[in-house]
Parts: C-alpha cells; sequence; structure tokens
C-alpha cells in the first residue's frame, strides 16, 4: 500500500485524482483549506474505497501551511510516495490592476510552497530509490499572461530542471499542464466562462488518467489532451507579439 498526499484536494483536478488514486488503492493525505470539506471527503474515499485517508488543513499561502505539510512529507516512519502539487488560484484583472498582496499570495502558493513541497518530498524520495511528484501548472505556461502564466511558467521550468538533475535516483518529476477543465477555479476567481467554446473544455477524470499514464512513461511534461498538444504545437509557430494581443484578449478567462 502507497500513500499520495494531494494539496487542493477537495475540489476540481486535486479531488479528481483523490478519486482516482483511492480507488486504485493508495493511501491518501488529503491537503486543503477547509477542514470541514476535508473530512467530508476523506470519509467518502474511506467508505467507498477502504483506503485510509489522512486530514491535513493547511493554508500554503502562510509559512505555517507550508511548514506543516513539508514536516508530513519529511516523516520517514510514514513515507508519502506519491506528492500531487495541485493548490492554486488566479486573480482577476491585469497587471496593475491586481493588489500586490493578491500577486504576492498567488506566487506564495505556485512557486514557493511548489518548491518547499516538491524538495521536502523528493529528498525523502531519493533516500528509499522511489516515489514521484506532480506539479499541476497550466497551458498560460507557454503563451504570456501576466503574473498567473508566468507563476506557471516557473513551475514547468522548474520542474522539468528537477527532473533532469533526479534522474537515475528512483524519483520522477512531472509538471502537469492542462487547458480549460470545469472546476471552482473560475468562479473563485470571478472570471467569466460563458465564450469558452465547448470544446476546449477538458474532463477532469480523463485528464487525470492522462496525466498518471504519463508519468508512470516518465514524462517530465503532460500535456494531457490532443486538442491542447495541437495548440501549443501551433503556438510555437506564432510570433510571441501576435501571441501575446491575443492572450490580453482573454486574460478574464484565465485557463487552470
Amino acid at each position: 500500500m502507497t500513500t499520495a498526499l494531494i494539496t487542493g484536494s477537495t475540489s476540481g483536478i486535486g479531488a479528481a485524482f483523490a478519486r482516482r488514486l483511492a480507488a486504485d488503492g493508495h493511501d491518501l493525505v488529503l491537503v486543503a483549506r477547509n477542514t470541514e470539506r476535508l473530512r467530508e471527503q476523506a470519509t467518502e474515499l474511506h467508505d467507498r474505497h477502504g483506503i485510509e485517508a489522512e486530514v491535513l488543513t493547511a493554508d500554503l499561502a502562510e509559512d505555517a501551511g507550508i511548514e506543516s505539510v513539508t514536516a508530513r512529507l519529511g516523516d520517514r516512519k510514514n513515507p508519502v510516495d506519491l506528492l500531487i502539487n495541485n493548490a492554486g488560484f488566479g486573480n482577476k484583472g491585469r497587471y496593475l490592476d491586481v493588489s500586490m498582496a493578491d500577486e504576492l499570495r498567488m506566487l506564495k502558493v505556485h512557486c514557493e510552497a511548489v518548491l518547499r513541497l516538491t524538495s521536502a518530498a523528493a529528498e525523502a524520495m531519493r533516500e528509499r530509490g522511489r516515489g514521484g511528484v506532480v506539479n499541476v501548472a497550466s497551458v498560460a505556461a507557454f503563451v504570456p499572461r501576466g503574473t498567473y502564466g508566468a507563476s506557471k511558467a516557473w513551475v514547468v521550468q522548474f520542474t522539468q530542471g528537477a527532473a533532469r538533475d533526479l534522474a537515475g535516483s528512483g524519483v520522477r518529476l512531472m509538471a502537469l499542464a492542462p487547458g480549460f477543465v470545469r472546476t471552482e477555479f473560475h468562479e473563485r476567481a470571478g472570471m467569466g466562462t460563458d465564450t469558452i467554446p465547448n470544446w476546449m473544455w477538458l474532463d477532469a477524470d480523463k485528464l487525470v488518467a492522462a496525466a498518471l499514464d504519463d508519468l508512470a512513461r516518465g514524462k517530465s511534461l503532460s500535456i494531457p489532451d490532443p486538442r491542447y498538444k495541437a495548440l501549443m504545437g501551433a503556438a510555437k509557430l506564432v510570433p510571441r507579439g501576435v501571441l501575446g494581443a491575443v492572450s490580453s484578449r482573454t486574460r478574464k478567462y484565465g485557463p487552470q
């Protein structure tokens, strides 16, 4: 029996990872800010799949929250075999329309927390000679999208670089770059989604299945849908100025 720790586990992609990993027989450490929702999720997954689900309430925008999760990842007596760094959010508004406090809070969650949690997990995993880390980024990492896209670009670059450094250690690291997924992400950020074409929306459960397949294959980057693979391939051929103009016009969406 192996254990997976999932941040942002109570909704969206994080919840889809929890469902899939529990169905596959993994014990879970569920991390989010809302204790009540965590307990409901843990009970449901335990009752449905017979796995053990530990609840860890933590706000990854705060040092105390990050430290509590890194401490759990560093527990050698109760090792974590798979880390899913999924927690994240977007800010509505263009650069300078968003307060500096909100920008820094997002960078804390997307960059500092990912760095510290990945490092804590990878160090313990390297000692055992096995383990995996999935850092959830976004296709916004590949287009000019202000602070959000920049933070997700950092996730991709950091994860792929760390994966190369740990090659041969038994520890696999992969950045997951989804497109639009129907989650609470846009609602929480106050972002409208009515004009997004239906074909651009991804199913969270199918996305997770594809991501886990890519991790098993040893990929360091997963874009888990042929439609987005094609879009990202085409984006490489478009001049950065044109791409930036298109991205600016669609900025209110903030894909995750």
